[in-house]
């Protein structure tokens, strides 16, 4: 049984999206690495704040029916640069349990273990979703320090929040609690901005988000607000020289305890497609690596807005609206890239007759840090969960639709294996796009 402190996966495990069958020698090998991980490393991989992967890419691969040879092959291509954590303060851990002493502690990488053992040892004691409740959507200062953090690091707190959701997995819960903690809360001013903004009625509340998309992409002064030599774009840039447009736009997408599904099912459409559709021929196809992050963290909806999730009531709504607007964000904040949907209508895969199951044995096998096979899964779920509106009047406009979505997991799987670069970064400016290849003269007629 899984606990805050051993993980133990099954071959029957539950999963937003697995494959039907996964061998036992599966379970037992991807458990027992990600307790080895869970103990040994620390959560960023070098003082720079660069995310620890292994938990993520583990989980998706055994989700996609990896061998256990695989798993073992996969660990040990990302372990041999991960960071070894330095114990917990025990005086520190005592502190954590006053709220007051609590905030005073969040941002500084070095207090993770702390954290950790905390967040172990809270849920021990109080069971894994009233700590969640607790520290994220309680609603007092606290946990709304901690469910602004949720979204920093470029969505990778919410991201590993999900897979210990999905798979319900308290240990990982506690490492994406303990993560979100140790993230800046510079993402606050925009997500509560854009709520009290919402809650005003400022602008046409409630508009489909590929409309707000669509004007986000238009807004000249959120367009030039990033420059190329920013670091952080979103913050140095979107957040620092547009942050009343950006609060002003994404406050228009509203969600209800009644319109999560289809609010969700907006989501994924309008982050895959910023995301597929971000192209610059005559360059190669390459999916921009921020924006694919905003793909990769909606197949964890479905387990956080189902009516079984730990997230209370008005909670997952609250959750969803984050993260669209999150997503949107980080959209502008790639100083909003051109949208060609032709790239994807007319796309011509390497191996077209590859479907859902050999995309997901090229995914696993990849010699990476997990990122595309996240993508393939992530995929392969939006299908399904879109589908069902794909027939609606707000469906009927969607730009990926039918075997599209398909043809979006070829291009993110031709991409990667074409060779480097794997990704592009920062997709709207010409200079994240100089080391990408041309596409041959043949691939051009």
């Amino acid at each position: 049984m899984a606990t805050p402190s051993k993980i133990v996966l099954s071959p029957d495990q539950k999963a937003a999206y697995r494959v039907e069958q996964i061998s036992p020698d599966s379970a037992e090998i991807a458990s027992k690495l990600l307790q080895e991980n869970h103990e040994k490393y620390h959560i960023f991989f070098n003082q720079a704040g660069f995310h620890n992967h292994i938990a993520h890419h583990l989980l998706t691969i055994f989700a996609l029916g990896a061998s256990p040879e695989v798993i073992q092959r996969q660990y040990d291509g990302n372990k041999s640069y991960q960071r070894d954590q330095q114990g917990a303060d025990n005086s520190v851990v005592e502190d954590l349990a006053d709220p007051a002493k609590f905030v005073q502690y969040l941002g500084p990488e070095k207090y993770y273990q702390d954290f950790l053992l905390f967040f172990r040892k809270h849920m021990e004691e109080n069971g894994w979703e009233n700590t969640l409740n607790e520290y994220l959507f309680k609603g007092d200062q606290k946990s709304e320090e901690m469910i602004a953090r949720l979204f920093g690091g470029f969505l990778h707190p919410i991201i590993h929040l999900g897979f210990g959701v999905e798979f319900q997995q308290p240990a990982i819960m506690c490492e994406a609690l303990a993560q979100t903690a140790v993230h800046g809360n510079w993402m606050g001013p925009f997500l509560f901005g854009a709520e009290k903004a919402a809650k005003a009625g400022r602008g046409n509340v409630d508009k489909p988000l590929m409309e707000i998309l669509e004007e986000v992409r238009t807004d000249q002064n959120i367009k030039t607000a990033a420059s190329w030599s920013q670091g952080n774009k979103m913050r140095e840039g979107t957040f620092t020289y547009a942050l009343d447009e950006i609060i002003n736009h994404t406050a228009q997408f509203v969600a209800t305890e009644d319109t999560l599904e289809e609010k969700m099912a907006e989501m994924i459409q309008v982050n895959t497609y910023f995301t597929a559709a971000a192209q610059r021929p005559p360059h190669r196809v390459k999916f921009d690596f921020l924006s694919m992050h905003a793909v990769n963290m909606t197949v964890f909806f479905a387990a956080l807005l189902s009516p079984r999730s730990p997230v209370p009531g008005r909670g997952r709504a609250r959750l969803l609206e984050m993260a669209a607007r999150a997503s949107l964000a980080l959209y502008a904040s790639r100083a909003c890239p051109a949208l060609l949907p032709a790239e994807v209508a007319s796309y011509a895969p390497a191996r077209a007759g590859d479907g859902w199951a050999a995309l997901g044995a090229r995914a696993r096998g990849l010699a990476d840090d997990g990122h595309a096979a996240k993508m393939l899964r992530a995929l392969r779920h939006a299908e399904t969960c879109c589908r069902k509106w794909e027939g609606g009047a707000k469906g009927a406009a969607w730009p990926i639709r039918g075997d599209m979505w398909l043809k979006v997991a070829h291009m993110g799987m031709d991409s990667v294996e074409a060779g480097g670069p794997h990704w592009v970064r920062n997709a709207g400016f010409q200079e994240a796009w100089d080391g990408v290849p041309l596409r041959d003269a043949e691939a051009q007629l």
